[in-house]
């Protein structure tokens, strides 16, 4: 053991810490209100950056990513800024052309970022070439990672030789990246044993804290020769997020390697945040307990909060066990790929796929296809020849480098915009290059008065109150019964409707309205002595014209008390469905709707014409729409042949599974 030796820390509270227990909605201002007190604690680096930050700033949060990190160099004078930056994916989940990658490092730099941290999700080197160079180019410190993963085809060789490859193309240093917590302090020991060996560079080890492993394996890898480590606050720290520093620091103290960090500081930031996680929660918060079930799964930190809330919108978070397990054998089928931003989202994606429609690969994603074509690079491990054939057909994968296939983006990416006087400088059109629809939707929503401007999707998430299917229901029932109606209700759940028909007779209801343009839900009681006001409450806005159930609705909700009742209840939701798509759909003789929840686009890419028109005729198997689930866009195909005759949803709108989105007449 080296005496007197000083270890690193860097803190991943305002990047990864919020992205695993938050689902990334930190606002800028949460940052901005302890930055100081941040920067002064001794850290070696503060990831405030990259991964998720950057789509959920655009998307959910209403923020510019680039603004953000302007304001926090402008606070953190003494700490470098580090981003996590997705080799040649940059934030996004394709691979892009490498002007793009090196314009945006570039970018990156000017901006703020000190230390970049690059990987690949594959740990396919030829996809971390363009941005170690943009890095180098540009005087920053360019960190390689591995992605780390267990599997058979995953060895300590096999690390140790990505590893010499990235130090071949001049990293600085090389992080372990242990995304989902599976790094053991035996496995610790001997990888970090073994890449001292072999290469001679600074090594940092990153974990999550999900399986409980994480704070012995960095015991272990320091004692090994690992130089630093990444921790997080306490309040933000644990479970899918990284250790806490404060505990690490307890742990160091007793051994003859030194953290030099300031501990008062240290207490305010903790407190800080511990009010702030009440304040974005709502009391929710998240569950501090470990999760021994990641080491089968291997369901990465960054994504389990966010992959909870993906299935909490599909209503299906009940399968949340066999999603699971799912994820396991679509993760064997693809090679072994590691659970790491992009493959995370690809595997997960499928998984949910395969378990909503209940048949494997009958619906699959756009971005599967291109990962088994070699898109994404090189999968650690061999695919079924019968399984690539079945998902591919007689298409080949490719064997070089993806990139090499691109072209440049940057001379043409403003070319299609529709409101060019929406970019006002560079780093939009950078944002608009890597998230086309999202960017475009954050920048129309910023040209607006502020007057004007509707709620960001976060705020209007804080306002709900935890949607989880079971307590939705049980919420609903128990609100109306005492005449508060609290905001719990989607607009398209129609399943909450019908679980409230079917328990009406014990509320003793005698009206209900339903209001769908901006989902109103009204409930006026009756009888034993209620006082039979009305409460209500305000959803979120859409863009259908409102809908009122009328005096059926009174009639369908009197005295269901029996069977027959419930049966009522049940042909009542299903009336109402028909009312939210208009009397189309019973002009025509059936309908398409949407496997699972998500945003509708009639095309793979904004301003492209759509795939079909009112009036189209579409063979069994034509692509129709454009469905973006879970971060992935999938292609929907035609069930039969069919003639479309009325498109019922908008492009760029919200919809719910099951949700109409074409009425069309069979051929």
């Amino acid at each position: 053991m080296k005496k007197n030796n000083k270890v690193r820390i860097t803190d991943t509270t305002l990047r990864d810490g919020h992205q695993s227990l938050w689902a990334t909605r930190m606002r800028t201002d949460d940052m901005m209100g302890i930055i100081d007190a941040i920067d002064s604690v001794g850290y070696y680096s503060l990831e405030v950056w990259g991964g998720a930050t950057f789509d959920v700033c655009l998307r959910f949060l209403r923020e510019d990513p680039w603004e953000r990190l302007k304001m926090l160099k402008a606070k953190a004078k003494k700490t470098p800024l580090q981003m996590l930056i997705r080799g040649q994916n940059i934030v996004g989940y394709r691979n892009y052309p490498d002007d793009l990658v090196d314009r945006f490092v570039e970018t990156a730099h000017a901006n703020g970022i000190d230390i970049f941290r690059i990987f690949d999700a594959l740990n396919d080197t030829r996809n971390l070439m363009a941005a170690i160079k943009a890095v180098k180019k540009c005087g920053a410190h360019a960190q390689g990672t591995l992605s780390y993963t267990i599997s058979p085809v995953h060895t300590v060789k096999k690390y140790v030789g990505y590893a010499r490859e990235q130090a071949a193309l001049g990293v600085d240093s090389i992080c372990i990246k242990d995304m989902a917590g599976l790094l053991s302090p035996v496995k610790a020991k001997e990888l970090v044993s073994a890449l001292k060996k072999e290469v001679d560079i600074p090594i940092q080890i990153h974990c999550h804290a999900t399986s409980g492993m994480a704070i012995p394996a960095y015991l272990e890898g320091v004692k090994a020769g690992a130089e630093a480590f990444d921790c997080a606050i306490a309040a933000m720290a644990g479970y899918s997020s990284q250790p806490p520093v404060e505990t690490m620091e307890a742990v160091f103290r007793e051994t003859s390697f030194k953290l030099d960090i300031d501990l008062d500081a240290l207490r305010k930031i903790n407190k800080y945040f511990a009010d702030l996680t009440l304040k974005r929660t709502k009391g929710k918060g998240f569950e501090p307990v470990v999760d021994t079930e990641i080491l089968i799964h291997q369901i990465p930190g960054g994504m389990i909060s966010n992959f909870r809330s993906q299935l909490i919108q599909q209503d299906a978070l009940e399968k949340l066990p066999d999603v699971l397990e799912e994820v396991t054998r679509v993760r064997k089928d693809l090679g072994y790929p590691p659970l790491v931003t992009p493959t995370s989202q690809i595997v997960g994606a499928q998984a949910v796929m395969n378990v909503m429609v209940g048949k494997r690969y009958k619906v699959i994603p756009l971005e599967v296809k291109n990962y088994i074509k070699g898109l994404y690079g090189r999968p650690p491990g061999p695919i079924d020849p019968k399984f690539m054939k079945k998902i591919l057909g007689d298409e080949k994968p490719i064997e070089h480098r993806p990139a090499d296939d691109l072209e440049d983006m940057l001379p043409h990416a403003t070319d299609n915009i529709s409101e060019p006087d929406l970019i006002t400088n560079e780093e939009d059109i950078l944002s608009y290059c890597i998230f086309p629809e999202v960017s475009m939707e954050y920048f129309k929503w910023r040209a607006l008065s502020a007057d004007k401007r509707p709620k960001t999707p976060a705020d209007i998430e804080l306002e709900a109150i935890p949607p989880v299917s079971e307590t939705k229901k049980k919420l609903l029932v128990e609100a109306a019964q005492s005449q508060l109606i609290d905001p719990i209700l989607h607009p398209d759940d129609f399943k909450g409707l019908k679980t409230l028909l079917e328990k009406a007779s014990n509320m003793q209801l005698n009206e209900l309205i339903i209001k769908k343009g901006d989902f109103n839900l009204a409930l006026k009681s009756g009888g034993n002595g209620s006082s039979g006001k009305e409460s209500q409450s305000t959803v979120s806005e859409q863009k259908d014209p409102a809908e009122t159930l009328n005096n059926d609705t009174d009639k369908a909700t009197d005295n269901l008390t029996d069977k027959k009742d419930q049966e009522k209840a049940e042909t009542l939701t299903e009336k109402l469905v028909k009312k939210e798509v208009g009397d189309t759909i019973a002009e025509s003789e059936d309908t398409i709707n949407a496997v699972m929840a998500g945003t509708f686009y009639h095309a793979t890419g904004i301003d492209k014409p759509p795939l079909v028109e009112e009036g189209s005729v579409v063979n069994k198997g034509d692509t129709i729409f454009v469905l973006e689930a879970m971060k992935l866009f999938n292609e929907i195909k035609a069930p039969f042949k069919c003639k479309v005759v009325k498109k019922l949803v908008k492009n760029g709108d919200a919809i719910t599974k099951d949700q109409p989105v074409l009425a069309v007449k069979k051929l």
